[in-house]
């Protein structure tokens, strides 16, 4: 059986202006993408979109599902029972679903193999989520702070402690894996200034993703850091907040291999962040002025060298919740001088792309996977309606349909 979604103004992802057209879905792939009506034939599934704009389902780049805290459940800090966070972190990744976000690059995680067995049960269907590329711990940077990101096991230093941990992701089942190559300011400060590991052990962890077939994705402040990540091959670096022109020179040549997400929804939060009497946020309000105005800069310098960027701005925390993700979109063209079109073209064809899949997720094109959001208004004028899920009227994953109203739907004769 085929569905049809006719009368519908298709934003297809490539940052081109929304058109009038059908599109047709078979199984899990997108069979016709016409201009002029889809002839239906008996039995098809007739979906109506009224002039709603059909787009690529999204992809949040900097996903963190156990980060305890979303829009339907506050948690004060972020540490949960294993039990709990298990619970939540399903619940979690069911909320990207409603948002409109059908995939997930794990940014990492709170416990070792918690994403990797969640990965499991989205994948054959028993939970709702988005396809999820999956990571194993995070491990925790020294801080001082009430934020504290979790305790979790330590790997052993060394070249061969760094292969070691690697290597034990990639046979538990990641496909990503997260280093911290510098520290946090906003948890310690002046951390983000500082290495957490020396260029022989990235270097290592660079040879072992390698011979392990797992992406290697760096938490990198400090322009030292990014210049590891860079030479040691990681396919994904977050923040570079202080890359200087060396460090922006070696980005840019590695473009075509690598993804720069700058996470400026955190830093948004932390500056809108209205914190309890007995938490002093002064000094990360102050960092993340200080961020801000250099990622500016940053975005500008790498999006002109064309480099690969990505919303994403690490959800999850109390103050920044899982569910907020389209805010990111709002703060792009806000902050960072994108268009609507080019932070839903980031955020979509890029986004699937990031997943690996540039080949197959990320567009509304003949023969691509059947990711499709339908929605009420135009988010190519005004990027803040996704914000409101209540705004998206069709949500297709994989070609099956996990949010339709039977207003839209009928049946051909």
């Amino acid at each position: 059986m085929r569905t049809i979604i006719k009368n519908a103004r298709i934003f297809d992802g490539t940052g081109r202006k929304p058109f009038p057209g059908s599109v047709a879905v078979e199984g899990n792939r997108i069979t016709d993408v016409s201009e002029s009506d889809i002839t239906a034939a008996s039995g098809d599934r007739i979906i109506n979109a009224d002039g709603r704009v059909l787009m690529p389902g999204l992809v949040e780049a900097h996903a963190h599902l156990t980060w305890p805290t979303s829009v339907e459940k506050f948690v004060p800090g972020m540490y949960l029972p294993p039990e709990e966070l298990a619970l939540t972190a399903a619940r979690n990744a069911r909320i990207l679903l409603d948002h409109g976000f059908t995939s997930a690059y794990s940014a990492g995680a709170l416990s070792k193999k918690l994403e990797i067995s969640l990965n499991e049960h989205l994948t054959t269907g028993g939970l709702p989520g988005p396809r999820l590329i999956p990571s194993s711990v995070e491990r925790e940077p020294p801080n001082d702070s009430e934020l504290d990101p979790g305790q979790a096991d330590k790997h052993e230093h060394g070249p061969e402690g760094v292969k070691a941990f690697v290597k034990e992701c990639a046979d538990i089942g990641a496909k990503a894996v997260k280093f911290l190559i510098s520290g946090e300011n906003a948890l310690k400060p002046g951390a983000s200034h500082e290495l957490l590991y020396s260029e022989e052990e990235i270097l290592a962890a660079g040879e072992q993703a390698k011979a392990s077939d797992v992406w290697l994705t760096g938490h990198a402040h400090a322009a030292e850091a990014v210049k590891l990540g860079v030479r040691a091959g990681f396919r994904v670096l977050y923040h570079c907040t202080y890359a200087d022109d060396e460090a922006i020179d070696m980005l840019l040549a590695n473009k075509e291999n690598m993804f720069v997400a700058p996470t400026i929804g955190i830093v948004q939060a932390t500056l809108d962040a209205t914190p309890p009497p007995h938490m002093d946020m002064t000094y990360m309000k102050k960092d993340a002025a200080d961020v801000m105005a250099h990622q500016i800069k940053l975005v500008a310098k790498l999006k002109a060298g064309g480099m690969k960027l990505l919303p994403g701005g690490d959800y999850g925390f109390p103050f920044n919740p899982n569910g907020r993700n389209a805010r990111d979109l709002e703060l792009w063209v806000q902050h960072f001088n994108y268009t609507p079109e080019e932070v839903l073209h980031a955020a979509t064809q890029l986004g699937g792309e990031i997943m690996g899949m540039g080949d197959e997720l990320g567009l509304v094109k003949t023969g691509y996977l059947a990711d499709l959001l339908l929605i009420d208004g135009d988010p190519t004028e005004d990027v803040t309606i996704l914000q409101n899920k209540a705004n998206i009227s069709l949500i297709m994953k994989d070609g099956d349909a996990y949010k339709l109203p039977l207003s839209l739907l009928t049946t051909a004769a």
